[in-house]
């Protein structure tokens, strides 16, 4: 599994967006014993967060040492530095999988072998996450996206074209179980989406590699697409996969 976003980890915690929490309870519905979830790649802890009511105890795991000092705490949330592959986890000890806007990074069939190790029968994996963001102005959606095609597209990781692909493209060698509609929608003010660039990837990969950040080549333009300095509605359309073994 990559690690991307630990020099982010700040950035991260601050501007991604928050699953909708209609989205975790349709997933968690669908588990029949809440003793434990795990939340692999858990980031800052978003997700392992907004399920921790739901089950006695989270473990939240992160290749990423940043994140998991970043992370919200919570008395039955359990943070650990491991592997997604090789986890420290018991046989058949789990009630729900879930990741969020991460499955991309993983070895797909080192990971599926994991999740069958400690998955209980009837046990639950899902994977999450979202697509491109879109905003209620055309051009503002316009200036974003020749941002993510032709300013940094070079500097994308081969494996963001699962998230392009809404992740109908990853192997899933598991029961699905469909997932419907779900989208998430805040109001944003331009601060907030130069943040949420900030902390793409492929930004980092750029600002590396040419010792400048690439969010400033459109910094002025899209700052002048916000009148008065008044928010603009940003949407996210969630993708993902959900499955028993």
């Amino acid at each position: 599994m990559k690690d991307n976003f630990s020099a982010q980890s700040k950035l991260y915690s601050r501007f991604r967006p928050t699953y909708p929490n209609t989205l975790l309870d349709y997933i968690c519905d669908f588990v029949a014993k809440k003793d434990l979830a795990w939340d692999c790649a858990t980031g800052n802890g978003q997700v392992a967060l907004q399920i921790a009511k739901d089950f006695k105890k989270v473990i939240a795991t992160d290749i990423s040492k940043e994140q998991i000092k970043n992370a919200t705490k919570h008395d039955n949330i359990i943070y650990k530095i491991e592997q997604a592959e090789n986890s420290s986890l018991k046989n058949a000890s789990v009630d729900l999988v879930i990741v969020a806007q991460a499955i991309h990074w993983f070895d797909f069939d080192s990971f599926y072998k994991e999740v069958k190790r400690v998955l209980r029968p009837n046990g639950i994996i899902a994977v999450i996450g979202y697509g491109f963001v879109q905003t209620e102005n055309p051009k503002l959606t316009m200036l974003i996206r020749h941002f993510y095609e032709d300013i940094v597209g070079p500097y994308w990781d081969e494996e963001r074209k699962y998230v392009d692909d809404h992740y109908v493209t990853i192997p899933f060698p598991f029961e699905e179980i469909a997932i419907p509609k779900f989208e998430m929608k805040y109001k944003w003010t331009s601060a907030h989406l130069l943040g949420y660039l900030e902390s793409w990837s492929a930004v980092a990969h750029y600002r590396r590699k040419n010792k400048s950040n690439p969010v400033d080549l459109i910094r002025n333009q899209l700052e002048k697409m916000f009148s008065n300095g008044r928010p603009v509605e940003v949407s996210f359309g969630i993708i993902g996969r959900m499955g028993k073994i």
